[in-house]
């Protein structure tokens, strides 16, 4: 018709039996696309259609699995592969090698190693409880409840009726090897096997086992580093940290790996290596950058030392002037002048700071100190 933007093309009439001349076949490698992963939208939209939760608990519960590390908000480089194509033409098959980028991934919420060793163990476990059914189920009961047709105490008392006898069996269970651990192979100079689990403070390799006569050396896994995809090689390279880079103003600096990351230690201090900096790979002039600047910037943020203490200082910061006790930060009043502080007021302040108000780890040294001040 006219104006109809779209032209279809029809086939020229043929007759049954009729040969047809073939011009090219051709054939491409394809590969097994993986689901994609889930945005916070379409996770809601995927908890909607399968009954779990209600609109005032979706938001919570997706931001509850980040901030327990089981899964992270974002982005994931693709890989590149070769794919073959195989083109029949004039007689001849001609073979030619492409390459496509796989695996990217942006803005979506990716699973931990943590993430994954909890929900296998969790299906593993309690395969009952984590049935989607079940979760649909118990939302239903709860609807009931608020509407006064169940009373919540007979509810609860059948589902712990259940779900008791579980939880003791899986606690009293004792796996053959650590939850989520696996085993790489060994070291060829000791013949020492090397894993990778979850430990107390996330990913890990280990060399030996508690039967060797030895202890078992643990080294944390590098960002970047997953327990499915880690090499043997890799997990070695591991277990070359802690190493000592050279020296610096007659002190030796050592690079390593701990809780909150990779840092180089000069003089009974630590200095965090910046995030496109590889540990294993440090060198003693990055190492002398690194420290040289971290140096220049509490410089330039000190208020006021004290001779006193010599970890004691009041600093200022992105939202003002803050009072810093060794590893510990505390927030000043506002009505105070921070250059008027005395000794004696920093360590009131300190002591009557409450925990909660601390920053996370600082609690546990804080109280001691709180209670001390008022005995």
């Amino acid at each position: 018709e006219e104006g109809n933007a779209e032209v279809t093309k029809l086939l020229p009439a043929v007759k049954e039996r009729e040969a047809l001349s073939l011009e090219a076949l051709t054939g491409e490698e394809r590969f097994t696309q993986r689901p994609a992963r889930y945005t916070e939208a379409s996770m809601v939209s995927k908890m909607e259609e399968l009954g779990i939760g209600r609109p005032s608990t979706y938001a919570p519960t997706i931001q509850t699995i980040q901030n327990r590390g089981y899964v992270e908000r974002a982005d994931r480089e693709g890989q590149r592969r070769n794919y073959t194509v195989l083109t029949l033409k004039d007689g001849a098959v001609k073979r030619a090698v492409k390459s496509e980028v796989y695996g990217a991934d942006k803005g979506k919420l990716l699973p931990t190693d943590v993430g994954i060793v909890v929900n296998d163990f969790l299906v593993d476990q309690f395969p009952n409880i984590v049935d989607y059914n079940f979760t649909a189920r118990v939302e239903e009961e709860f609807d009931t409840i608020a509407e006064g047709k169940t009373a919540w105490s007979g509810a609860i008392g059948d589902f712990y009726q259940r779900f008791h006898p579980e939880v003791e069996r899986a606690t009293h269970e004792r796996p053959a090897q650590r939850v989520g651990q696996r085993i790489l192979g060994v070291q060829p100079s000791t013949g020492l096997q090397v894993s990778v689990s979850i430990g107390r403070y996330g990913p890990m390799a280990q060399l030996g086992t508690a039967e060797d006569a030895e202890k078992p050396r643990f080294a944390s896994l590098q960002k970047g580093q997953s327990l499915e995809t880690i090499t043997l090689e890799e997990a070695l390279s591991l277990f070359d940290l802690p190493k000592n880079i050279g020296e610096y103003e007659g002190e030796v600096m050592t690079v390593a790996v701990g809780r909150f990351g990779p840092y180089v230690r000069h003089a009974g201090k630590f200095y965090s290596l910046p995030k496109d900096t590889d540990p294993l790979s440090c060198t003693a002039e990055q190492a002398i950058e690194i420290i040289r600047e971290k140096r220049e910037s509490e410089e330039k943020s000190l208020l006021k030392s004290f001779a006193e203490d010599a970890d004691l200082s009041i600093r200022t910061g992105r939202f003002g002037p803050y009072l810093k006790y060794k590893t510990d930060n505390y927030k000043l009043p506002k009505d105070v002048d921070p250059t008027s502080m005395s000794y004696e007021d920093c360590m009131k302040l300190i002591a009557e700071t409450p925990a909660k108000t601390a920053r996370k780890g600082a609690a546990r040294k804080s109280s001691p100190r709180a209670k001390k001040s008022k005995s």
